[in-house]
């Protein structure tokens, strides 16, 4: 039985679990024929993932995280996963990878977001969305730019799935920038907790606006009512999407016959190769 841990938690919506599960399995199987030890299943809550004893350690021995067997064991702790040495391979954003998360892991890969509007290979771009009948509905930019509603969008209520998130927050918050405004143009910010729960907020009248990565909108389409009574109005930049990363300490030559693993699934959809 393998040591090492797996996950794919950043689209794994519960309608989605098959799916995803179906997506480990090539993942697995193809990181087998490297000889790789690939676990068998990934891990989904904090009682998956091994115990630390004493806590994760960085490179220089100073604590970075807690023993993952202390947190709630049916919940699953993003960073926790993100920063465990049995890590062998998962999904991340960019955001807290640009908040310190890449000093402690490796890049393996990007995923392929071209079988979604707003995406192209492994760039991805976030859908503003507002309540249906309260601004036309546009289509993602072919040239990949951000179009923004300024005058629709201002003093409105701006809801977020977290303030690290690349795709709900950081990416909305430079491409205001780029034309002279900041995230004060709306009159309330507040943050939901997850990409869905943005939709649903902004649905209900809890909020009026919010960016929605388009894989996620693509699940939404087809898994989520809400997203019947919202509509695009905007759409930021394309920017890279979520990497597959693995921890500091995998070794060089399992990163690179991980990555060939990955080259060797170009063809199948989702998977891409690290450029």
């Amino acid at each position: 039985m393998s040591e090492l841990i797996a996950a794919l938690p950043m689209y794994d919506w519960p309608e989605v679990r098959g799916e995803v599960d179906a997506q480990w399995v090539r993942l697995r199987d193809a990181f087998r024929q490297k000889g790789i030890d690939a676990p068998q299943t990934i891990v989904r809550r904090n009682g998956d993932l091994p115990p630390v004893p004493g806590g994760i350690h960085d490179a220089g021995g100073a604590l970075i995280a807690p023993d993952p067997a202390t947190l709630p064991p049916d919940e699953l702790d993003y960073h926790r996963l993100w920063l465990h040495p049995a890590l062998l391979f998962a999904q991340t954003c960019w955001g807290p990878m640009e908040l310190g998360l890449s000093s402690h892991v490796q890049v393996v890969g990007q995923p392929s977001y071209d079988a979604y509007e707003g995406g192209q290979g492994e760039l991805y771009s976030s859908a503003l969305v507002m309540r249906t009948g309260e601004g036309p509905a546009v289509r993602s930019p072919a040239d990949g730019k951000a179009l923004l509603p300024l005058d629709l969008i201002r003093g409105k209520r701006f809801t977020f799935n977290s303030l690290d998130s690349m795709s709900g927050t950081i990416g909305l918050t430079r491409d205001l920038q780029a034309v002279g405004e900041t995230l004060e143009l709306f009159s309330s910010r507040s943050e939901s907790g997850g990409h869905r729960a943005s939709i649903v907020a902004v649905a209900e009248g809890r909020a009026d606006v919010a960016a929605i990565d388009c894989e996620s909108w693509a699940l939404a389409q087809r898994f989520e009512p809400a997203a019947g009574k919202v509509v695009i109005v905007g759409w930021t930049a394309r920017r890279k999407g979520l990497p597959f990363i693995t921890a500091r300490t995998t070794p060089e030559k399992t990163v690179r016959a991980m990555r060939e693993a990955l080259a060797s699934l170009a063809e199948q959809p989702g998977i891409q190769r690290v450029g």
